[in-house]
């Protein structure tokens, strides 16, 4: 068989030899490319003849998947697959797999950072040292007792709300079905609009789907309180942006940390939220660790393995 790693996936190159020469000891082909092209005719051009092809968050068409006539498997490294277009891999017999919880720990340690930064106003503590000013006006809150709205408590959300109740905050949640882990907590679920009611802090936990699309709406921000934080470690297209930067630029809440938009980074600078204020930007890092991107790299090859032995494992189609 030949798979093709179609784009770095940020680990040494000592470590992807160790796969390599385990995958040519079975007697298959690996090919790998150390930049990213996002040219269709060359990711055609360099998957042509891939029985299996791995990527991370490579943009994967119809276009791109029909013309890959021997195309069987797609070992996606990445959690979400919403770059894939899953209706042709079904049309044309392809296999997706996924990553799961290869950075459960970075994205929840990212939104709890975001949240004592918001919290403690770092950035505005760094701009008044710079500045040779005083810390005047730069009292902020503790996180203990603070109430901490969760939307979706899979394994990240869970997560976070496991270091959320070490430090000592009150938890909220909402989720499609109830998670007893969740529950052992002392995570409370609720209605989407009474969390945002009463949440003090609410962090975004939800894949991007036709339904979570555009959820997060004006509505529901109008609902939150003046002095409360927004986090979406999660995905963009889920937040109005435009509402929720009208929402920071009039006061209406007290600040917002985002590390997702709709679109990849760079971000263009007309975007709503680049002049928003009381804003932290990360340019979607939240799953950029060393240690992420290990676990990245075994569940990817671990796929491969048992697609190679006829044992699909993380299926999303």
């Amino acid at each position: 068989m030949k798979i093709v790693l179609l784009e770095p996936l940020a680990v040494g190159d000592e470590v992807l030899a160790e796969y390599r020469k385990k995958l040519e000891a079975e007697g298959h082909k690996f090919v790998k490319y150390d930049s990213r092209v996002e040219d269709k005719e060359k990711i055609i051009e360099r998957a042509e003849g891939a029985d299996a092809v791995i990527i991370t968050n490579l943009p994967f068409p119809a276009e791109v998947i029909n013309s890959l006539p021997e195309l069987k498997y797609i070992s996606v490294a990445f959690t979400g697959v919403d770059h894939v277009d899953l209706d042709a891999c079904a049309e044309n017999g392809v296999a997706v797999s996924n990553a799961p919880g290869y950075s459960t720990d970075s994205v929840a340690e990212l939104a709890l950072g975001m949240m004592i930064n918001l919290s403690r106003k770092m950035n505005q503590c760094h701009s008044a040292v710079k500045a040779a000013e005083t810390r005047e006006g730069l009292i902020g809150n503790e996180l203990k007792g603070k109430t901490l709205g969760i939307v979706g408590t899979g394994s990240i959300g869970l997560r976070v709300a496991e270091i959320a109740e070490v430090l000592g905050m009150n938890l909220l949640g909402y989720n499609r079905s109830e998670k007893e882990e969740a529950k052992k907590l002392g995570l409370k679920y609720t209605e989407l609009e009474e969390l945002f009611k009463k949440s003090d802090i609410i962090s975004i936990h939800i894949p991007h789907t036709s339904e979570t699309e555009g959820l997060i709406d004006k509505k529901l921000i109008d609902l939150m309180k003046e002095s409360a934080y927004f986090i979406n470690t999660a995905r963009g297209p889920i937040i109005d942006s435009k509402a929720l930067a009208d929402a920071l630029n009039e006061g209406r809440i007290a600040g917002a940390g985002i590390d997702v938009f709709e679109m990849e980074p760079p971000i263009p600078l007309e975007h709503p939220l680049q002049n928003a204020k009381n804003t932290l930007l990360t340019p979607h890092v939240a799953f950029a660790t060393e240690e992420a991107f290990l676990n990245r790299a075994e569940i990817v090859f671990n796929n491969i393995d048992s697609w190679l032995k006829g044992n699909i494992i993380n299926k999303v189609n």
